[in-house]
């Protein structure tokens, strides 16, 4: 199981999920991908996403100054 970190600072929704299923389709079932972003509906937007592609957020934290850090299990 690899983790993979994606740095989405400074792109406008909805390319951090867009940069995020293009990672996904490079990983094996059970990887997990971190991201940080600093796009206003990056948060709920992961949540969709997850919902959408059937994977499992493993959390969210707010690190302050509009940035959200994610774990995804793939």
């Amino acid at each position: 199981m690899a983790t993979k970190s994606l740095n989405l600072l400074g792109l406008p929704c909805p390319q951090p999920t867009l940069k995020m299923t293009i990672e996904a389709n490079s990983c094996k079932p059970g990887d997990i991908i971190e991201a940080v972003a600093d796009c206003p509906t990056f948060a709920d937007d992961v949540k969709s996403w997850c919902q959408r592609m059937r994977k499992t957020l493993l959390w969210v934290k707010d690190e302050g100054g509009g940035k959200k850090r994610v774990q995804v299990q793939l």
